[in-house]
């Protein structure tokens, strides 16, 4: 199978404007997400609206697609993308512009997932740990995932799922795996379309996750696991701890 990786990168954003430019490491952000991505697939792109990521990914020999400001989600631009690269592929793998140490391990448990034939979409959750701590499985800002025998994703939710019946909350994370939400996606090139042009859903607008409008409409979404705690980076203080981390790598 032939697969391209696509990473979505806006210039606006409501908590950290320029966030794909700002430096890690004497490197910009995009550069160290490309370059991680870049160590395992071949064709790697920059979708982007704004000429100074263009430019930015392009002094570091990178590959930069313009697409429309208006995009709602890193979905509908990988698709506008996708479409102007021109390449035929099986799959686009989607990586969040903001994840400078995404792993190897992490997109080949993704490309994993289509080895079956029925997979649709695939994307990764983490198991919580005891260590983790009851305030990180609550915390709504991390989606969980309720997962299949057969490793498909059931639902995703900003609450703790499932509710355990009759065990006190302290005891939780000792007596069931839940799964956190990694959020990399993959798709079929033709499932990708199609879920561009998919209305809004209940359940979407609910907990505002638009993996919920593809369950909605029927979608298979496969899900891989990995054991890999990366750091994201939302905020000019996710920088400041990235920067601490990327220290004790060196």
């Amino acid at each position: 199978m032939k697969f391209i990786a696509i990473i979505p990168a806006r210039y606006a954003s409501t908590r950290f404007p320029a966030k794909p430019l700002a430096l890690l490491g004497g490197k910009p952000v995009i550069q160290r997400v490309y370059e991680q991505v870049a160590s395992v697939m071949d064709e790697v792109f920059v979708a982007t609206d704004d000429e100074r990521i263009q430019q930015a990914v392009e002094a570091f020999g990178g590959r930069a697609v313009m697409t429309r400001p208006d995009h709602k989600s890193g979905t509908d631009r990988c698709y506008e993308a996708y479409q102007k690269i021109g390449q035929e592929c099986d799959v686009v793998i989607n990586i969040q512009g903001d994840e400078p140490f995404i792993q190897s391990s992490q997109i080949r448990a993704l490309q994993a997932c289509f080895d079956d034939e029925t997979t649709q979409i695939a994307t990764l959750v983490k198991p919580f740990t005891p260590a983790d701590g009851l305030a990180a499985l609550q915390n709504p800002n991390s989606p969980k995932v309720v997962v299949s025998d057969d490793g498909r994703a059931l639902y995703f939710s900003r609450s703790v799922i499932p509710y355990l019946r009759g065990i006190a909350q302290d005891e939780w994370l000792s007596s069931h795996t839940f799964y956190k939400h990694i959020g990399l996606y993959a798709y079929r090139v033709e499932t990708l379309g199609e879920i561009t042009r998919l209305p809004q859903s209940t359940l979407e607008k609910a907990e505002s996750l638009e993996q919920l409008r593809w369950l909605d409409h029927g979608y298979v979404i496969r899900v891989g696991q990995s054991n890999v705690e990366t750091i994201g980076i939302d905020t000019p203080e996710d920088l400041a701890r990235a920067e601490e981390f990327l220290k004790t790598r060196k």
